[in-house]
């Protein structure tokens, strides 16, 4: 339970004291680190984790008012540091005290400063090429109830029932359907395509109740669910950042969890279309099956990328490119960063490394080289479906499709267009700089 945000001691003149920033919450140590040394974790009001090494970590739960050994009525400062003094076996004074409190603590924006004034604003630390734009639509005591509707799938023998049904139809679809064919003649049909899109948003959807689901198996809180834009696609999203109080198993089930209920909705849409043989259904498989291909991929921030950061114990796989590219090309010593991390996980992030570099840079020349001919083409597409979408049997599908069809075509290059931009407005400043000079 979180201290007000001020407090007084009874000594004379009422001297102000530190607390906690209102809302934040103690997690405890991370669990599976590939740290030399484990971090502990604490959540921001933000909902945003902060990692600290064992003697931060050791304040801030002296300030949440954990120890219960020292009275009452005894000045924090001296109750914080006389814990201390008794957890390190080392001296501290309250000076020692306040100069973490002030120059390490409040900066994060995890507790007031010794006097018991507020701490600086500590912006929110997005990191790279993380979900932005978000939209909470389902609170979090939503998100808890449905959750709890199907955490029971999770138990190990429906996951092995699951799993082993998915895999005899996965071989009963790819050997005996045509999926070619049911793919030419929905496409083909404005209503058929539309249904085919709303399907796979209820798929989404589905997938993102997999990752509550299953935190909430594993013992953890889901947070909101919500949408939103990543790079430039819609996408949903469920917070699962209470998924770090849980050990490395804990943590993979969340991370699986979204694609385990894909492969829950296939076998859904498998029984349906056993039994009416519509291709609409057919397709719809399909483009679930795109989503799991998607979602597994660990460049980007798909649940590929979380499986890898929490099978290694490296919540941020991103901020270790550099280190590792000045380590492996221009043959520098490997920095703090690396040196704090363990052999295996090192060894891990490396090759990750070594497989993003030519998986982003590769598929991002192809673009840019063959830019204007996919300008022309998409264009010809677009004037193509602007000019038939009113002629199909139903003039409204028609249009809706054709929309949709368009949107798609324009999503790529918008997303190339705002990955591009800050690279392009740093190098003008750069060459507005030397010109200056």
């Amino acid at each position: 339970m979180s201290l007000p945000s001020a407090q007084r001691s009874d000594e004379a003149g009422r001297t102000d004291e530190p607390a906690l920033v209102a809302g934040m919450e103690l997690v405890g140590t991370f669990e599976g680190s590939g740290y030399r040394e484990p971090p502990h974790l604490v959540c921001r009001p933000d909902g945003q984790m902060v990692r600290l090494p064992p003697l931060l970590y050791q304040v801030v739960r002296a300030l949440d008012g954990r120890s219960r050994e020292h009275p009452a009525r005894e000045p924090v400062m001296a109750r914080v540091s006389a814990e201390l003094s008794r957890e390190t076996g080392r001296q501290f004074t309250t000076e020692h005290v306040a100069f973490l409190i002030d120059k390490k603590l409040a900066p994060l924006g995890l507790t007031t400063h010794s006097d018991g004034s507020p701490p600086p604003p500590t912006p929110r630390n997005d990191p790279f090429l993380a979900f932005r734009f978000r939209l909470a639509v389902v609170p979090e005591h939503v998100t808890w109830f449905l959750s709890g509707l199907f955490a029971w799938l999770f138990r190990p023998v429906l996951v092995a029932g699951a799993l082993a049904v998915f895999v005899a139809g996965e071989a009963w679809l790819w050997t005996t359907q045509n999926t070619g064919a049911a793919l030419q003649s929905v496409l083909s049909t404005p209503a058929d395509a539309l249904l085919v899109v709303l399907l796979a948003i209820a798929s989404c959807a589905f997938h993102e109740l997999g990752h509550g689901a299953a935190c909430r198996y594993g013992g953890a809180r889901p947070g909101a669910m919500g949408c939103g834009i990543y790079l430039v696609w819609p996408a949903f999203y469920t917070d699962i950042t209470n998924s770090y109080r849980l050990g490395r198993a804990g943590r993979l089930r969340a991370d699986l969890g979204g694609v385990y209920f894909n492969a829950l909705s296939v076998l859904g849409l498998l029984a349906l279309y056993a039994a009416t043989g519509s291709p609409l259904l057919l397709v719809a498989i399909l483009s679930v099956h795109l989503e799991m291909i998607q979602q597994l991929l660990p460049t980007l921030r798909f649940d590929g990328y979380y499986i890898v950061a929490d099978l290694i114990g490296i919540p941020d796989l991103f901020k270790y490119i550099a280190p590792i590219l000045k380590r492996t090309v221009l043959r520098r010593p490997p920095d703090d960063r690396l040196r704090a991390l363990k052999r295996w996980p090192q060894i891990v992030v490396a090759g990750w490394v070594v497989f993003l570099i030519p998986a982003l840079l590769l598929p991002l020349g192809l673009l840019i080289v063959n830019l204007p001919q996919l300008l022309r083409a998409d264009w010809q597409k677009i004037t193509l479906l602007t000019q038939t979408a009113t002629t199909t049997g139903n003039p409204v599908l028609g249009t809706l499709s054709a929309c949709l069809q368009s949107l798609l075509l324009i999503l790529p290059i918008a997303g190339l267009t705002l990955a591009l931009a800050p690279a392009v407005r740093s190098l003008a400043r750069f060459v507005g700089r030397a010109v200056r000079r």
